[in-house]
C-alpha cells in the first residue's frame, strides 16, 4: 500500500514537472523567436522587408559592412557615439541624485518627508513624456536646443527627474541597520562621510541596479530624442537612426541593415546583465524586503 501510494507521488510529481518544463520551453521560445528573426535578417542578402521565406536564402556580411561605413545618408558610428555619450553622464547624474535622495529619505527626518514621497508616488503615475512639450520650450528658451547643445538638453531631460524615482533605492537603504550610521558619527563622519564612505561601500547590489536602469533609459529613449533632436541629422540617437531606417524612402535599402543595427546595441546592455545579474537580483530582493 505505502509503495503504491509511494509510486503514485512520483508519478505525480513526474508530470508536474513535465508540464512546467515543457511551458518554460514554450515561453522561451517565444522570448527568443523574435531575437533569432533579428539576427537572422541582419545577415540576410536580400533586400526589402517583404521576403517570402523565414529564414534567408543567403547570408552576407555587407549589411554589417554597409551600416558602419556608408555615412551619407544614416551615420550610424556617429548616432552610435551621441547615444553613448548622453547615456554615460545622464547614467551618472541620474545614479548620484537617485542615491542622494533615497538615502535622505531613509535616514533623515523633516518635514515635507512624506508629502513628497506622496507627490513622487502621483506623479509617477504619468509617463513622462507627457510634459516634452513644455520641456522642449523650457529648453529652447535656454538655448539648447541647436547644435551640440542638444546633448547637453537630452543629458538634462534624462537625469533631471531622477530623484523621483527613489523607491527601489530607498527600500534597500532601509535594510542597513541605522547603528552603522550612529556608530560612524560617534567616530566623528560627518553624514556626508556616513553616506560616501559607509553606506555606499554597503550598497554594491543598489547602486549596480540603479546604474543599469539610468544607462538603458536614455539608450532606449525614443520620444525625448525625437522631439529635442527634430531635424539635427547630426545630433540623432541610435533609436532614432533606426527609426529612420524604416522610413518609406530607406527602408528597401536600409531595412537588412536595421536589423543590423539592432544587433550591435544590444551586445552592451547585454553583457552588462550577464555581468551584473547577481547584484541586480540582490539589489531588487533587498528593496523588496525593505
Amino acid at each position: 500500500m505505502a509503495a503504491a501510494k509511494y509510486k503514485s507521488a512520483k508519478t505525480k510529481r513526474f508530470v508536474n514537472n513535465t508540464i512546467v518544463h515543457v511551458s518554460l520551453a514554450i515561453l522561451a521560445f517565444i522570448w527568443v523567436f523574435p531575437i533569432i528573426w533579428v539576427v537572422l535578417t541582419s545577415f540576410r542578402a536580400e533586400k526589402g522587408s517583404y521576403v517570402s521565406t523565414f529564414l534567408p536564402r543567403s547570408y552576407t556580411l555587407d549589411n554589417y559592412i554597409k551600416l558602419f561605413t556608408d555615412t551619407s545618408i544614416l551615420n550610424f558610428p556617429r548616432m552610435f557615439m551621441n547615444t553613448l555619450i548622453i547615456a554615460i553622464f545622464s547614467c551618472l547624474i541620474a545614479t548620484f541624485y537617485t542615491l542622494a535622495v533615497s538615502y535622505c529619505l531613509s535616514r533623515l527626518k523633516f518635514k515635507l518627508r512624506k508629502p513628497y514621497m506622496n507627490m513622487a508616488m502621483i506623479l509617477g503615475l504619468f509617463p513622462g513624456f507627457m510634459s516634452m512639450v513644455a520641456v522642449y520650450f523650457i529648453l529652447k528658451a535656454a538655448g539648447l536646443t541647436e547644435g551640440n547643445l542638444i546633448r547637453v538638453a537630452l543629458i538634462l531631460c534624462y537625469s533631471g527627474g531622477a530623484g523621483l524615482g527613489f523607491q527601489i533605492a530607498k527600500g534597500f537603504f532601509d535594510t542597513i541597520p541605522y547603528a552603522v550610521d550612529e556608530a560612524a558619527i560617534l567616530d566623528g563622519c560627518t553624514k556626508w562621510q556616513v553616506f560616501t564612505k559607509v553606506t555606499l561601500p554597503l550598497s554594491k547590489p543598489i547602486i549596480v541596479y540603479t546604474v543599469l536602469t539610468a544607462f538603458m533609459a536614455p539608450w532606449l529613449d525614443f520620444i525625448f530624442a525625437k522631439v529635442i533632436c527634430r531635424a539635427n541629422s547630426d545630433q540623432y540617437t541610435i533609436a532614432i537612426g533606426l527609426w529612420k531606417m524604416l522610413e518609406k524612402e530607406y527602408i528597401d535599402s536600409w531595412y537588412t541593415s536595421f536589423a543590423a543595427g539592432a544587433v550591435p546595441i544590444s551586445i552592451p546592455i547585454a553583457i552588462l546583465f550577464l555581468c551584473m545579474q547577481k547584484y541586480y537580483v540582490d539589489g531588487v530582493s533587498g528593496a523588496v524586503k525593505g
